[in-house]
């Protein structure tokens, strides 16, 4: 029998809204943390494979240099690759809707799984840099298009616990990666592609399970103007059958979204109501990713080793560091105390990036942009945040050979810098609305104050502003 009250409707947990969260984030999400860790276990038996293939075709070894320039563009093609899919996404979404984009998105796994699974077979590298880049745009579809998804078929006041799952899948992927990663298992030489061909399995598993499961209810009353569709989903969501409230909700948010109008990304920089946000946006982004989380995650071992951890132990921590709070336990032969140190420092370190840098920057975007400009701000923090990743993976293994012991200096600067602009730039933001924080903003900014909800709309032509 359907509840009356619409209070209790609203707190609805359903099962379906349950297992295609879990689908959706176990398919795309997981894959995005895999394939952040999984390139880091195997890659000495992966370097030997590169320097064979190249001996077998021009009968000679690379050189030094050569060998680590090819390593780090293999790397880093993963975040350029996020950088190119986060570019896909408006596109894609609008076109195929939340839903379709995700089916589609598995070609960008199931195709670079069986590259990279059959690499070694064809005698090919350049398979494996090739299904990077392609492995990179299904991250970057999926850490846009995921959160996109869960957040329109989630009730209002689920919204928030359903934001954290894609996270959360994440770092299992990451861990997941780095188990499997262990020399017993599959970072071997006969074990490593498939240990990257794995990557397919959740693609596979979504294409299967996820079209059982309904569309955006927002992207089918929206962009496709199919009320019974929308109602369908919404029914099988919900649990219930009258959904015309809902219905009617998302009908006045969207004429509320196109009265505010749409702000394009050369407009945001145009705009001086908005510089001290943008400006914002771009430093904790690059902050985020300079900070040099991600060398550890793809460069671990060799981090690890340069700081005389023994080689046999390396796998085991690298799997601890991946489960932050887990004790880690490492089985080592005599050797000094200070690579203890090290892995406390990499952990805490890791620690301390989970606890701010890592969630917070994205959920900032939201609070300080209203609706109008939310969209291109995604944008311009999207591109930062891949382009910075793209740049630490490139050039992370040159800073080690020049730097040795001290790599992570110039990362301890970049946090420290970011630290400073958050301090005296940054405002509370907590128990504020987003129209308070704009006020904030708008001293900030110098701009007169004007109606704070038409605030990003005072540079607008009056004929634009009055729509």
């Amino acid at each position: 029998m359907e509840p009356q009250d619409p209070v209790k409707r609203e707190g609805r947990l359903t099962p379906v809204i349950v297992l295609a969260t879990l689908i959706a984030a176990f398919g795309s999400s997981f894959q995005y943390g895999y394939n952040v860790a999984a390139i880091n276990s195997p890659s000495e038996f992966m370097k030997d494979f590169y320097n064979y293939t190249y001996y077998d075709r021009v009968g000679e070894y690379m050189n030094e240099f050569y060998l680590t320039l090819l390593w780090s563009v293999t790397v880093s093609m993963f975040p350029f690759g996020g950088f190119l899919g986060s570019l896909m996404v408006g596109p894609l979404v609008n076109n195929l809707g939340r839903k379709g984009t995700l089916l589609f998105n598995n070609i960008f796994s199931i195709v670079p799984a069986l590259l990279m699974g059959f690499s070694e077979l064809a005698k090919s590298f350049e398979m494996i840099i090739v299904a990077r880049v392609l492995v990179g745009i299904c991250a970057g579809l999926s850490s846009n298009v995921v959160p996109m998804y869960l957040g329109e078929l989630a009730p209002k006041n689920w919204r928030g616990a359903l934001g954290v799952v894609p996270q959360l899948f994440i770092t299992i992927g990451i861990l997941v990666a780095q188990i499997f990663g262990l020399r017993s298992l599959l970072a071997n030489e006969e074990g490593w592609p498939i240990l990257l061909g794995l990557t397919g399995i959740p693609a596979v598993l979504q294409l299967l399970f996820l079209p059982f499961f309904p569309e955006s209810p927002r992207y089918l009353l929206i962009q496709k103007k199919d009320e019974a569709a929308a109602k369908s989903a919404l029914r099988r969501l919900r649990g219930w059958h009258d959904v015309d409230a809902e219905i009617e909700e998302i009908l006045e948010e969207d004429r509320a979204e196109k009265a505010v109008g749409f702000i394009s990304v050369l407009k945001l920089f145009k705009m001086r109501s908005l510089r001290w946000q943008v400006i914002s946006i771009i430093v904790l982004m690059a902050g985020q990713q300079l900070s040099g989380v991600n060398a550890i995650y793809y460069y671990a071992d060799q981090i690890y080793l340069s700081a005389g951890v023994n080689e046999d132990d390396v796998q085991y921590v690298t799997a601890g560091t991946g489960a932050v709070n887990v004790l880690i336990t490492v089985c080592a032969d005599v050797i000094s105390w200070m690579p203890y140190v090290s892995i406390a420092c990499v952990i805490s370190y890791v620690i301390g990036h989970a606890l701010g840098p890592s969630p917070i920057p994205a959920l900032l975007v939201t609070e300080i942009f209203l609706q109008s400009s939310r969209p291109a701000a995604y944008m311009v923090a999207g591109t930062v945040h891949w382009l910075s990743n793209f740049t630490v993976g490139l050039v992370f293994p040159f800073i080690q050979v020049g730097l040795g012991a001290y790599s992570f200096v110039i990362f301890a600067v970049i946090c420290l810098l970011t630290t400073v602009y958050i301090f005296l730039i940054i405002p509370e933001t907590k128990s504020k609305t987003f129209i308070e924080i704009n006020r904030i903003f708008i001293k900030m900014n110098k701009v007169p104050g004007v109606h704070p909800e038409k605030e990003e709309l005072k540079e607008f032509p009056p004929s634009t502003a009055r729509q």
